[in-house]
């Protein structure tokens, strides 16, 4: 019932703001029509066009600042499916970029405003596109003037609450030169963070026990370096591109428990330690060729590798303050992963007919992921080891290494049909098969097929009204990280999870309905899209325990599940407001979902109930002066989750970032920003179980906040 009553209102506000939104648009529409009768002819295609004319008065610097003044438009930029796939929602002159780290979205902010043609939003499917099963499609077409060059420089500077200051930068060239075109960056991104965090403990009947307070400071710098290279010749086009990134850092964590009380005296401190190694690296390609009937050949590849190793230390004093308080050494974990991929896949595309035309392609996928966990404690019958950071091995939930290796192939039939000037069809047969297997700690083997059908349907019911249907069975894919034991970060009692070799990928049938309306002249966008998931094997937690003084956890299947909802959003330009180069954006997101949790028995959530968002920017031309804000709510009231021996309610902030930008010395912009500018915090109320949560029987009680404050950013841009 409690949880009700918090839902309710929120859903409500946010339903209202929406429908004020709709009313707003159909008053914009309206005023449009008066003011110019002729804003009803729209392009009786399915294609909309920005020229880059469209965007000079708001003295864009890249590419992004242009795709931020269209209503309606939100990109993501790859797939985000398994392997390459044919997906996304991005394109470069017609093509995507053959790679996942570096990704095309991640471009854009690095393309030179000036050397922008014009931006078209595809709302239509067709066998001419590089993308398949996307709702709307972004292509970004650059001037093909024969020989041009730009630069684009910026500076920036990160203030957090705690007053330290992070500079940071980026710069990148492009240049084309007849059929050839290269574009190099590299970037310094400051990702400092400093969290505090206060927990307070209680016993079953609500006694406070202890009081905790945590200071942590991450000095994190993350350098990127990246280079793509094209070339065009009549019937030829190849494209090469290459990534580097590294962001070794250190983590220091301060913890005082203090006894409740009016003194609130310390009891002890505790200290930890940790030194990361994250880099990665990817190169990608493709090579496609236009035979004279049309019809096209694509072949593209993928190799790359994450490496994400970390060693932990921790250090407790019992006796704070006294002479003969010395820190000890309790905890020692050492956690190494390297992720690689090796990814193919050739393409042939031709036309059937005027209004018909197929594609196939098969594609070959080889993922490995080598892990070793090592865990040491003070504690133990085990004999202290160097290796286990001189402390006792922790043998039961350590990973002294293991391999994951899966081998994919995948054939894909792909049919585009123009049924009319109004519609068209979509349909794709993919069939799959893999072998996973592991090796190391323990030994498994399994193969895998799976058929994945999908149909899209669309109907522009009217030049500004379209309809989309589809309906479509996919397959997660696994994260390989848990087949084997990993280290837990999120509960301080609690090191590891167990590691399960027999998990099996989620299936997936979704269906799909969405209306979208464009108002005249493209001053705004209104869209629904209804969905339902029916997912097969889906992976939640389960019992792992072999000893039962001690319940760990691992992912698992756990069963069948559903999740559904819908989606509403709006874009529209102020107009009625005598606002026209006003943008206002507002997202209503509800949904829910249902699985038999496995250690409880009990219908639970899979995630959360929604989301409430509200954008606004406005740019003031005149003075070449921009500002605006984008606010989220979100509207769950908390997510439940339930582990092996506790269950959590963890509440996500509302978000709140503001900015203020001008153009100054005619090409270079300044720009204000703030984040997490109301400095709201994550929460988490916590019960733990004496045993296991099956039991019933709770141990303790807590409740946990914790922030990092307001940030502000200054950047400064140009192009030149």
């Amino acid at each position: 019932m409690t949880r009700q009553i918090i839902i309710s209102p929120l859903i409500r506000a946010s339903a209202l703001s929406l429908v004020a939104f709709s009313l707003g648009a159909l008053v914009n529409l309206a005023y449009a029509t008066e003011q110019n009768p002729d804003l009803e002819a729209q392009d009786e295609s399915s294609t909309v066009i920005y020229p880059a004319s469209f965007f000079q008065p708001y003295n864009p610097v890249s590419v992004n600042d242009m795709i931020d003044r269209i209503p309606g438009v939100s990109i993501s930029g790859n797939s985000g499916g398994r392997g390459l796939g044919s997906g996304g929602d991005l394109l470069i002159n017609g093509q995507r970029l053959a790679g996942k780290d570096n990704s095309p979205r991640d471009q854009l902010s690095r393309i030179a405003a000036r050397e922008v043609e014009r931006i078209e939003i595809i709302r239509g499917t067709s066998g001419e596109l590089a993308v398949r099963g996307s709702g709307q499609v972004v292509n970004v077409v650059l001037q093909d003037s024969g020989a041009r060059a730009s630069t684009s420089v910026e500076l920036s500077t990160d203030r957090q609450i705690d007053g330290s200051l992070q500079p940071g930068g980026s710069i990148s060239h492009s240049r084309q030169s007849g059929g050839l075109s290269v574009m190099l960056s590299a970037a310094a991104d400051p990702q400092y963070w400093h969290e505090e965090r206060l927990e307070r403990s209680f016993a079953p009947d609500l006694t406070p026990t202890q009081l905790m307070e945590e200071d942590k400071v991450r000095d994190r710098m993350r350098y990127q370096t990246s280079a793509i290279m094209g070339y065009q010749m009549n019937q030829h086009r190849m494209q090469l591109n290459a990534l580097y990134a590294t962001a070794d850092h250190p983590v220091d964590v301060d913890r005082s428990y203090f006894a409740p009380g009016t003194n609130n005296q310390l009891t002890r401190l505790e200290r930890e330690q940790f030194d990361n190694v994250n880099n990665n690296w990817e190169v990608g390609g493709d090579y496609e060729y236009t035979f004279d009937d049309g019809s096209r050949a694509l072949l593209l590849f993928i190799v790359n590798s994450d490496t994400n190793d970390y060693t932990r230390n921790r250090f407790d004093n019992d006796a704070p303050g006294q002479i003969d308080g010395e820190e000890r050494k309790t905890l020692f974990i050492d956690s190494d992963r390297q992720t690689q991929e090796r990814i193919v896949q050739t393409t042939y595309n031709w036309g059937l007919t005027d209004t018909q035309d197929m594609q196939v392609g098969v594609e070959r996928a080889q993922t490995i992921l080598d892990s070793a966990l090592l865990i040491g404690r003070d504690s133990g019958s085990t004999a202290p080891s160097p290796e286990f950071g001189g402390l006792r091995p922790a043998l039961g939930v350590s990973n002294l290494g293991s391999t994951v290796e899966e081998m994919r192939y995948e054939g894909f039939a792909v049919h585009n049909w123009t049924l009319n000037d109004r519609m068209t069809l979509e349909s794709s047969v993919e069939y799959e098969t893999s072998e996973i297997s592991l090796s190391g700690s323990a030994s498994n083997s399994r193969e895998f097929s799976f058929i994945k059908p999908s149909v899209d349907y669309r109907f522009n019911i009217t030049e500004a009204l379209q309809l989309r249907a589809t309906v479509g069975k996919e397959v997660q894919q696994l994260s390989f990280e848990n087949f084997s034991a990993t280290a837990n970060t999120s509960d301080n009692e609690q090191d590891a999870n167990a590691g399960n070799p027999d998990l099996v990928p989620t299936q997936e049938v979704r269906y799909e309905l969405t209306l979208e309306y464009r108002l005249p002249n493209e001053t705004g966008v209104v869209s629904s899209r209804f969905f339902l998931r029916d997912l097969e094997d889906q992976i939640g937690r389960v019992d792992a325990t072999v000893n039962p003084s001690s319940p760990i956890s691992a992912a698992g299947n756990i069963g069948d599940a559903k999740r559904w909802g819908v989606y509403l959003d709006g874009s529209t330009r102020l107009n009625m407001l005598g606002l026209p180069d006003a943008l206002i954006s507002t997202s209503l997101y509800l949904f829910d979902s249902e699985v038999t949790d496995a250690l409880l028995g009990t219908t639970e959530r899979i995630n959360g109930r929604g989301r409430f968002q509200l954008g606004f920017q406005h740019d003031v031309t005149r003075w070449n002066f921009n500002y605006g804000f984008n606010y989220g709510m979100p509207l769950n009231g908390g997510n439940r989750n339930v582990d092996i021996s506790s269950i959590d309610w963890s509440h996500d902030p509302t978000s709140l970032t503001m900015f203020v930008s001008t153009v100054m010395f005619d090409d270079v912009t300044f720009r204000l920003e703030s984040n997490n500018t109301l400095g709201d915090e994550w929460c988490r109320n916590r019960v733990r179980y004496d045993g296991t949560t099956a039991s019933g029987q709770i141990r303790e009680l807590e409740d946990a906040c914790w922030s990092a404050g307001q940030k502000l950013a200054l950047k400064v841009r140009t192009t030149f």
